[in-house]
């Protein structure tokens, strides 16, 4: 396909049109999930459950209405003929929500997790240093140094990638990596598009690995209380795995670039700038942290004394931290909090709940595949949040919990707006002149989301 008839090539031509393609392609999505669904569990059953609903009053349906229209803004990215994004959606929905009276001001306080948010705070304040510090630009550098050929230079990025991702937040670690990335592959006078197209890969699979990988995973850590030890050493084989899978994928879609006899150019060019003191200080903290989440420490407090010690120096101003924050990414989690604990209190009731709970979600295959679908409708958090009160009731939580983590993490490969991660690493690597368009991306992220799932299924 020529670049000109790339999606993302129309999209950013025609905005409004951008808009009706990715309705229409939500439509299609929750119309394929709607028959999947209705394939896997019988249409018997299903209108049987439906059937089954009782009849709305009017608080249930304008609950039920804000609820749809905040995970459609979550769907689509923003609100049509507003500039109303995500963050200001579900801070919408969840404000709504208290208007209709859905929850009290001091419920929705207490409908918001703390933990998770103030684990994403302190991770984010992690990363901000070792990128202020210049560490990843001395890792690249090294990888410069020590890759000799293209392929090597894939499985560098990919499981260097990976690697952060697992402890360090995923969104975080793409941020920083698109543009080390470019650079490194201009220098190095490659085609920088499929080393970009590894990091939101790699990245999404590698942070399956642990409770701080991915927001996801600190939510579904909070609602279930596993402990961090057993988290990672039920999923960190499939992470690893999966990020080799990775480094096959991609080099199969381009094979020009990486099955040659191709030697990279070594670079001739002076080290870049590098705070080895304040690096120092931030690797010692950030290992110190990884310690106490394997130790038993919540990692919501263990993240944020971290991100307080760091705070403390002499090298990097405060407010240069705080520009490295995602803050509205904080403040969409908050309203979707707000937005699902009001949806659970006014619709989900316990009998509902149970009639629900019948669709054998306590199957594994039924499980990951609802999750995975719905992880492509609204995206992994939302997807999790809607999930948690159907998963508290199944016969082993715990297991369905972690199969949840690993499809709805793995099913953000799937399309290009299947994660929050894609859509940085793609807007950021259009800033620098690369683009990735949606069929670019789907030939490699489609098939290592079939993959890796069927692998993790077969773990778990």
């Amino acid at each position: 396909m020529p670049p000109s008839l790339e999606p993302a090539s129309i999209g950013a031509r025609h905005p409004f049109l951008r808009f009706w393609l990715g309705l229409f392609a939500t439509i299609i999505v929750a119309g394929g999930a709607a028959l999947a669904a209705a394939a896997i569990l019988g249409v018997g059953e299903l209108l049987s459950l439906l059937s089954r609903l009782p009849t709305p009053t009017p608080q249930t349906a304008a609950v039920s209405a804000i609820f749809a229209a905040t995970y459609l803004v979550l769907a689509i990215g923003k609100l049509p003929y507003y500039r109303l994004d995500r963050a200001g959606g579900a801070l919408l929905g969840a404000s709504l929500m208290i208007g209709v009276g859905a929850l009290s001001l001091d419920e929705a306080y207490r409908a918001v997790d703390f933990d998770a948010i103030t684990l994403l705070l302190g991770m984010m304040i992690v990363v901000a240093n070792l990128r202020l510090s210049g560490f990843f630009r001395r890792a690249a550098d090294w990888l410069a140094d020590v890759a000799r050929r293209p392929i090597f230079l894939l499985a560098a990025v990919a499981a260097t990638t990976g690697f952060f991702s697992a402890f360090l937040v995923n969104d975080a670690i793409c941020l920083v990596m698109p543009p080390l990335v470019v650079d490194l592959a201009q220098r190095l006078k490659r085609d920088p598009t499929p080393y970009v197209l590894s990091i939101p890969l790699a990245s999404n699979v590698g942070s399956v690995a642990t409770i701080t990988g991915n927001p996801q995973n600190m939510i579904i850590a909070t609602a279930s209380g596993i402990s961090y030890g057993d988290f990672t050493q039920a999923l960190w084989p499939i992470a690893l795995s999966g990020v080799a899978l990775t480094i096959l994928f991609v080099a199969l879609a381009f094979p020009r670039e990486f099955f040659s006899r191709d030697k990279l150019t070594p670079i001739d060019a002076p080290p870049r700038p590098y705070h080895r003191a304040l690096a120092s200080k931030v690797l010692l903290i950030t290992a110190a942290m990884i310690a106490l989440f394997f130790a038993g420490v919540p990692p919501a407090k263990a993240a944020i004394v971290a991100g307080g010690l760091l705070l403390l120096t002499r090298r990097v101003g405060s407010r240069k931290i705080y520009r490295e924050i995602d803050w509205p990414l904080l403040l969409m989690f908050a309203g979707l909090f707000i937005v699902v604990g009001a949806f659970d209190k006014a619709v989900l009731t316990p009998g509902e709940i149970a009639e629900v709970g019948r669709l054998r979600l306590d199957d594994a295959s039924t499980l990951a595949l609802v999750s995975a679908v719905l992880s492509n409708i609204v995206s992994n958090v939302p997807a999790v949040l809607a999930l948690k009160p159907f998963i508290i009731g199944l016969s082993d939580p715990k297991r369905a919990w972690l199969i949840v983590a690993m499809a709805s993490t793995l099913a953000g490969n799937f399309t290009l707006v299947g994660s929050i991660a894609n859509l940085i690493v793609v807007e950021r690597a259009r800033s620098l002149g690369v683009r990735i368009g949606f069929w670019t991306y789907f030939k490699v992220g489609a098939p290592l989301t079939i993959a890796t799932i069927a692998l993790g299924l077969w773990r778990l």
